[in-house]
């Protein structure tokens, strides 16, 4: 491993080789002559090889030192192009966000502002991973994505949360469905209690899959009001839903924020609850165990300040 000092002589080498003159080194480096010859004198010593042939018009390099400095020269550029290279990240805001999150919310709440953050900062490569909302978690815990769009989880964990907002779930269906429901099974004449416990018993009830926490936050509801669901049909995603809802598929749960028009337009109606779904947060996720970049920084004040 090169040390700090072996370091510091290579570079006081490397200039004396590409000026050919001790005192012309001396002056770019600021210090003396004694203390070139004496850095050259330890190097050369270090490594057992003569660097040097001293003249009168300055000094020569070796065949040895002429290979060493070759290296040198690749070694220093390369930091050259690298300091260069930060500087530009530094006046341009280059960067990069690896974003995790749900297609829904990624649909319904990240692209809606992602086009004028990218607008302000188009040096900043974006990075979107679909997942739910408990992988994008374990994907922060791995340190795995810089920041996550997430449905704030229950519990702590090792990651800061700022909130975009709240989001409420609802049973929807269409006019017609829940008519034809009503008709089929004879039920028109029952109490608003009575309705609500029938309709999850006999519709045609859309969910998310088991495994979406969505769908496991609707179902301790479900359990806590004692409503029993028969006919289940398990959808991959939100859009889905939504879609199977307005065709006259059967009630469906969704995110009311993402079907304001749908409702005020008529072509999916909420079904009442006795019992309304407790709203949840969404908001974005990062880790605070890890510092944040430049990129970071600008991302997380671009929402803050929304």
């Amino acid at each position: 491993m090169i040390s700090e000092q072996n370091l510091n002589q290579y570079k006081i080498f490397y200039t004396v080789a590409k000026f050919g003159n001790i005192s012309h080194a001396a002056e770019e480096l600021y210090i003396s002559q004694p203390a070139i010859s004496k850095a050259i004198s330890k190097l050369e010593e270090n490594i057992n090889t003569k660097l040097f042939i001293r003249n009168h018009r300055g000094v020569t390099m070796t065949n040895e030192g002429k290979i060493l400095f070759e290296y040198l020269k690749t070694a220093f550029d390369a930091i050259h192009l690298g300091e260069e290279r930060i500087k530009k990240i530094n006046e341009l805001g280059i960067g990069q966000i690896k974003i995790g999150t749900s297609t829904t919310l990624a649909k319904y709440m990240l692209l809606p502002h992602l086009k004028e953050f990218v607008t302000q900062y188009p040096h900043i490569k974006i990075i979107i991973e679909c997942r739910s909302s408990s992988h994008t978690s374990k994907l922060l815990d791995d340190n795995k994505i810089d920041i996550g769009l997430i449905v704030k989880p229950e519990g702590v964990h090792n990651f800061e949360f700022f909130s975009l907002g709240e989001i409420e779930y609802i049973f929807v269906a269409t006019d017609t469905y829940l008519k034809n429901l009503h008709l089929r099974e004879g039920k028109e004449n029952l109490s608003t209690k009575e309705l609500e416990l029938d309709l999850f018993k006999s519709a045609n009830l859309m969910l998310l899959d088991e495994e979406n926490i969505t769908r496991q936050y609707v179902n301790r509801y479900l359990k806590e009001n004692n409503i029993e669901i028969t006919h289940v049909l398990e959808v991959s995603n939100m859009d889905l839903l939504i879609e199977f809802a307005k065709i006259g598929l059967g009630v469906a749960c969704v995110i009311k924020e993402f079907v304001i028009d749908d409702l005020k337009e008529g072509r999916i109606t909420e079904i009442p609850l006795i019992t309304p779904i407790k709203k949840r947060e969404v908001g974005y996720a990062y880790s605070n165990n890890m510092p944040l970049t430049a990129s970071m920084e600008k991302f997380v004040n671009f929402y803050k300040s929304m």
